[in-house]
């Protein structure tokens, strides 16, 4: 696969971006909090092989405290001990949710997800997800690379 972007994807089509960057923001600031919302997001990244966003929510991770250790053994979340059921609960609704629609285990991750989180917290985790699924998709299908020097700030 190239490293090379196949267009300038933040130079073009600035009303969607805008957008897709407004509900990031929003999933960010939502009642989840940021660190959950992350670590969703570095977790559908990874299933879906998105290296510019695993790279980017890593290093959010990182900046927000979480020992890297921890964030290595996302992969295997479900083995690892560093995450409580709250996490647990939403990181398998993310998996699930992202499995859609060639496979659908949302059935089986919903009880914990209802047992951990408000009506209003759910639906908030549902916008999370699309958003970090359709940034994947963009920066997939455009081959948009991982940063070698990550922006200022990030």
């Amino acid at each position: 696969m190239s490293h090379t972007a196949r267009i300038p994807l933040f130079n073009l089509a600035p009303a969607p971006l805008k957008a897709m960057i407004a509900l990031s923001h929003a999933a960010k600031q939502s009642s989840l909090g940021p660190r959950l919302v992350e670590l969703v997001n570095l977790r559908v990244s990874q299933v879906n092989g998105c290296g510019v966003c695993v790279d980017m929510h890593w290093r959010d991770l990182v900046g927000q405290g979480v020992d890297p250790r921890h964030l290595n053994s996302i992969a295997a979340w479900r083995e690892s001990p560093f995450f409580d059921a709250r996490e647990r609960a939403a990181l398998a609704w993310a998996d699930a949710v992202n499995a859609l629609p060639g496979r659908d285990d949302t059935d089986a991750a919903w009880p914990a997800l209802r047992e951990h989180f408000s009506e209003t917290e759910i639906a908030e985790l549902g916008y999370a997800i699309a958003v970090i699924r359709g940034w994947n998709v963009i920066n997939l299908s455009l081959r948009n690379p991982i940063p070698v020097t990550p922006p200022a700030g990030m």
